[in-house]
């Protein structure tokens, strides 16, 4: 069962609370992901815990769960020997396993929002709504070396449009609410994600990886959001899987540019060791932050990498608190 009204029209009147990170709350359960489809690999092996881990979200207080798809794609699992009808039933499996948590966790919380709807002060929301949003990852997810935190992979637009149309294709069939593009690196990426989405029937977000005001692979901020600035299929704009102090930075940038509603996610502060495979550094995410993020324009907050059901729960808390 879909939410009875779209995203974007729950945009438009306040804010909405997305998930956190799926492959640490993945870890947290016991799941080993050391494999290069990373949590998608649970799409075939053990998709019960994925879905456990969209319900842990939802009764923290997410009111949007993006699927276990991010580096799910036919090039990758032909790899590991999937035939390409189990790799389209396994993409679409990533949207019914989020849909059936969404519904069942979500059928336990009470309608209402704001202050004291969760029963008592300071508690996430109680909404019975949650919107699915299929992750298409980047390029560099796929080939599960970092390189999505670079960009500039040696390929044209076309040819990065013509690897993510059929995963496009096949996750919109799929029946989700919206599209994430995320963790997009460079303004070629955009563009052939934009142009990949054009037609499929669902709305999208697009929200770039960033290091200060340029998108990973060094390219002005302002001229990457200004990609999505007039396409109605978009509905948000924004940044994921950055540190939250570049996050602060760009909210009011996307804003200003595109005129959108603003998605905000970003890591734990902690940065990946691509060499090691380990993350590097302490924590700097304050669930605090998203009263500063609501102000610029952020209208679609959550955490990525590295940020779990308790944050997620304390951000939803302060959105509540909000209004």
């Amino acid at each position: 069962m879909r939410p009875a009204r779209p995203l974007a029209d729950a945009l438009a009147e306040r804010t909405v609370v997305l998930d956190g990170g799926l492959s640490n709350q993945l870890e947290a359960q016991g799941c080993d992901l050391s494999d290069p489809l990373w949590s998608a690999r649970l799409l075939a092996d053990d998709p019960s815990q994925i879905e456990a881990a969209h319900e842990a979200y939802v009764r923290a207080g997410a009111q949007v769960l993006i699927t276990s798809s991010y580096q799910a794609t036919y090039e990758g699992f032909a790899h590991r020997g999937v035939p390409r009808r189990e790799a389209t039933a396994l993409l679409t499996r990533s949207v019914e396993l989020a849909r059936r948590a969404g519904e069942r966790a979500g059928a336990g919380r009470g309608a209402g929002a704001g202050r004291g709807a969760g029963g008592g002060e300071g508690e996430p929301p109680k909404n019975p709504e949650v919107w699915i949003a299929a992750s298409i990852g980047p390029y560099g997810a796929f080939l599960a070396d970092g390189s999505e935190y670079r960009g500039g992979y040696g390929l044209v637009v076309k040819e990065l449009e013509r690897f993510h149309r059929p995963r496009v294709e096949t996750l919109a069939a799929a029946g989700p609410d919206v599209l994430a593009l995320e963790t997009v690196p460079d303004v070629d990426e955009a563009e052939a994600l934009l142009r990949a989405v054009e037609g499929c029937g669902v709305p999208v977000w697009l929200s770039y990886s960033v290091e200060g005001l340029r998108t990973r692979a060094g390219q002005p901020l302002e001229e990457a959001f200004a990609l999505a600035a007039g396409l109605d299929q978009v509905i948000a704009v924004g940044v994921n899987c950055c540190t939250p102090a570049d996050a602060d930075d760009a909210v009011e940038l996307a804003a200003s540019v595109t005129g959108k509603p603003v998605v905000v996610y970003p890591n734990s502060g902690e940065r990946w060791d691509a060499e090691a495979r380990g993350w590097r550094g302490g924590t700097t995410f304050d669930p605090s932050r998203v009263r500063a993020w609501q102000t610029a324009g952020a209208r679609l907050v959550g955490g990525c990498c590295r940020v779990g059901p308790a944050e997620i729960a304390r951000l939803a808390g302060f959105v509540a608190e909000g209004g």
